[in-house]
């Protein structure tokens, strides 16, 4: 983890909400992956802060890298990205056909080789970065051929690219859950974050399927009566896509974990970061954004895991432990659930247990799937 965070950030001064939750997890993405990364980005919170008019909080490296940043629509951002993914997948397909013809007819052993390495690692990230590196700088140092003024003309597009889709709760759970679904479902080499703020940040503070049980929101103004939608078990239902459940406040080494692991995943991933968000009302502050989600973890109010397809064994690794007490006590120290108690106090009551019980039966549950996929 204290690794990580030698490495240069490309956002920096992002104008988003003091203390917000999703910059810190975009900024943490781009330190690890961000010279060699496309973003599409929902419209919401991530994209406001993201894109404002005439500026952009995501910058280049001292080589002149940084990532490639759009923004798309709530309905269809999931699509826009699988669009970028298959647009530069196309290119790269098609220059690694013209390195293959170079090293077919090159006398050179050097050439040969580092043609080959870049073959033999087009789907690692980390790795082909080197070998593209190499393949260029071999391939500039002696400019033979007109296939090699081609690959060289577009050598922008042979490193492998990082490709992330970016929205938050309203976008994954609501209007553009179809899209996502879909994206998923590709079975293409494609990294969906979710930054899940259970309510509609950006447009007022209206009720998402991510709400939870006795949450105050526009349209649950007398708390939300069900239960939060599981988008992490729609996507495991799957079985080849990668999905982890984060909160970079109450584990970062499990966060770092997660989000190498699902950008290393040769198959689409699915990460759903917690982000407390201003329109919780925590007590104290946003300043206290980290610390909420510790105490959401603790209690067991938000649960950590990954399920990783690439396993042999022990693909479903659940990294939270048994909830303490004070699930009580952590929903009272957020206005967005205390306010049911001052305006229908019985009701709050009852909403409350309903909440804290749904919470006990996820955990249990999750523990059946830690036995199930044992072998």
């Amino acid at each position: 983890m204290k690794g990580s965070q030698f490495k240069q950030p490309m956002l920096e001064f992002s104008g988003s909400c003091a203390g917000c939750a999703e910059t810190a997890y975009a900024r943490l993405v781009t330190q690890l992956f961000g010279d060699r990364m496309y973003i599409s980005n929902a419209t919401g919170c991530s994209s406001i802060w993201g894109g404002p008019g005439a500026t952009s909080p995501y910058c280049t490296n001292k080589e002149g890298h940084g990532p490639a940043w759009s923004n798309s629509l709530f309905e269809d951002n999931a699509e826009h990205g699988l669009g970028m993914y298959t647009a530069q997948k196309f290119i790269r397909e098609g220059l690694a056909e013209k390195v293959r013809e170079v090293m077919e007819k090159t006398v050179c052993e050097e050439r040969k080789a580092v043609c080959a390495k870049y073959l033999e690692t087009m789907n690692d990230g980390e790795a082909n970065k080197a070998a593209t590196a190499a393949l260029v700088a071999n391939l500039e140092a002696n400019v033979c051929c007109d296939t090699v003024k081609e690959i060289l003309d577009n050598k922008e597009y042979l490193c492998k690219k990082s490709v992330w889709i970016f929205g938050g709760d309203g976008w994954a759970y609501d209007i553009g859950f179809g899209g996502v679904d879909h994206v998923l479902a590709s079975n293409e080499d494609v990294n969906i974050f979710v930054f899940d703020t259970e309510v509609y940040s950006n447009t007022g503070g209206q009720a998402s399927k991510a709400s939870n049980i006795g949450q105050v929101a526009q349209f649950a103004a007398a708390g939300k009566e069900v239960k939060k939608k599981s988008l992490a078990e729609i996507a495991m239902s799957y079985g080849y896509v990668y999905v982890a459940q984060i909160a970079m406040g109450a584990n970062p080494a499990q966060t770092i974990k997660a989000i190498a692991e699902a950008e290393a995943y040769n198959g689409p991933s699915l990460i759903i970061g917690y982000a407390p968000c201003e329109m919780h009302s925590i007590k104290g502050g946003m300043m206290h954004c980290q610390d909420e989600m510790k105490k959401a973890v603790e209690c067991g109010y938000w649960n950590m895991f990954r399920f990783d397809p690439s396993k042999e064994t022990g693909k479903f690794t659940l990294d939270s432990k048994a909830p303490k007490d004070g699930y009580q006590e952590f929903l009272r120290n957020e206005a967005r659930y205390s306010r049911l108690i001052r305006e229908f106090p019985d009701r709050a009551e009852e909403l409350f247990a309903r909440n804290e019980a749904a919470a006990k039966e996820r955990y249990e549950h999750l523990l059946k799937l830690v036995e199930l996929y044992k072998d």
